[in-house]
């Protein structure tokens, strides 16, 4: 009986002979030796089989292995300096389990419209593999930081009943004889149980019907989100920072080989871990955006091209507070020293990739949260659960939310979001 081996742990058997089971990503080679590059969901690795060390029917199997051909290899591991990882398997037999044969991701180049039609196979990738293991580790980092702070994760409902932050981006479904909506943010719940368990979080997917095609939005995407009992925004903002470094700790501390994979340049990511992130207002962005030629007024939101202006300006990421209220929604808690703001914040990426946290302070005020829900013209009917937690024993509390494939997409430096979720969700793609 032989014992399977994974490639991730081939450093402690050198010179001993193992067995791997895995997939063929190519071959090549001469009449007398060939050589495939061999993964196996764990790593990659190079398979040298001599003519004189495999039975004959073994190296005819190899001479003729379609990419991605599932194979049982037997071996001796060897370090080799010419072989990428510094290991090589020298084969003494090569077991076919399933031959595969036009294998539509050949190595040439291909279309993005084509590769996420065949998002399915392209996940095989070593550049997708890593950014999935990336994404692994961002969510394990973020776990951690919220379990070891003391919070209680909440699971909050994918089905609502009411709108969270604009009824234009629902999706709306059936919901047996009522109708319901696929959740934008699970933070009205997170609100709920903080009351509860003094500091919650809820974890999972949202959803957003925007007909958006910018390289920033999916329709489907993860978000974190905490709540904070008796927290304002100095510490809202405290909180995110936390987070971010930690996430970025995590990822330089156990993805190297990862991210040398998809080349990214680390010195950007360790600038964000040197320090605090600065911090400055609606306003004093307004002006830089001025300062910078463009003509933007008081009151409106940014845009992304605004948020890459304002980054621009810092090596690391950047805190904005104190937007309008007439932009924010009804639950922020209005400025007690000027009401014409919010304290929110958000956190904006440098590098270009713009908002990744939005938070802010809750109103706990039932007069005021009434009156802003009139304004935005809102049933207090359909909030009769929400509004109860300024009935009973209502208290200052703060939160936010982080999305999870924006994070991914800046902390990897890729070109668009598609690329963060293994089967991403967009206005013009619901296949694979």
């Amino acid at each position: 009986m032989y014992q399977q081996i994974l490639i991730r742990d081939l450093h402690s058997h050198i010179d001993q002979t193992v067995t791997l089971a895995g997939w063929a990503w190519n071959t090549r080679g001469s009449g007398k030796v060939q050589f495939m590059r061999f993964r196996d969901g764990s790593g990659f690795i190079q398979v040298v089989a001599a003519v004189q060390d495999v039975p004959a029917e073994d190296f005819e199997t190899l001479r003729h292995l379609g990419q991605e051909s599932s194979v049982r290899i037997t071996g001796k591991v060897v370090t080799s300096e010419k072989a990428p990882g510094g290991l090589e398997i020298i084969a003494s037999r090569i077991e076919l389990i399933s031959a595969a044969h036009d294998y539509p991701i050949s190595p040439k180049e291909h279309g993005t419209d084509f590769l996420m039609d065949h998002r399915h196979l392209w996940l095989r990738s070593p550049r997708q593999q890593a950014i999935l293991r990336i994404r692994h580790v961002i969510i394990k980092a973020i776990r951690d930081y919220f379990d070891e702070g003391g919070f209680t994760l909440v699971d909050s409902p994918i089905f609502t009943p009411t709108e969270c932050e604009g009824s234009s981006t629902l999706f709306e479904t059936k919901y047996f004889e009522e109708k319901a909506y696929l959740s934008q943010s699970g933070q009205l719940y997170a609100e709920a149980a903080c009351m509860a368990v003094g500091r919650a979080y809820c974890f999972g997917p949202t959803f957003r019907a925007e007909n958006s095609n910018t390289r920033r939005h999916l329709t489907e995407f993860w978000m974190v989100e905490p709540e904070v009992a008796f927290m304002d925004l100095e510490g809202d903002m405290d909180l995110a920072q936390g987070l971010i470094q930690a996430i970025i700790r995590k990822v330089l501390e156990v993805c190297p080989a990862e991210l040398a994979t998809i080349e990214r340049d680390t010195k950007p990511l360790e600038q964000v871990i040197a320090g605090p992130f600065p911090r400055i207002s609606y306003t004093e962005a307004v002006e830089m955006l001025r300062n910078a030629g463009v003509d933007f007024e008081w009151g409106d939101d940014f845009g992304a091209a605004d948020e890459t202006i304002i980054s621009e300006k810092f090596d690391r990421p950047v805190i904005v507070h104190g937007y309008p209220t007439t932009i924010k929604p009804f639950y922020m808690k209005r400025n007690p020293q000027n009401g014409k703001v919010v304290n929110n914040m958000d956190i904006l990426a440098p590098e270009g990739y713009g908002e990744i946290v939005g938070g802010s302070q809750r109103e706990e005020n039932m007069d005021v949260i009434l009156a802003a829900m009139a304004e935005a013209k809102l049933d207090p009917k359909d909030y009769q659960w929400y509004l109860d937690l300024r009935r009973f024993g209502s208290v200052p509390h703060a939160g936010f939310g982080l999305g999870v494939e924006r994070t991914v997409a800046w902390l990897c430096k890729l070109p668009h979001v598609r690329e963060t979720v293994p089967f991403p969700r967009l206005p013009n793609r619901l296949r694979p």
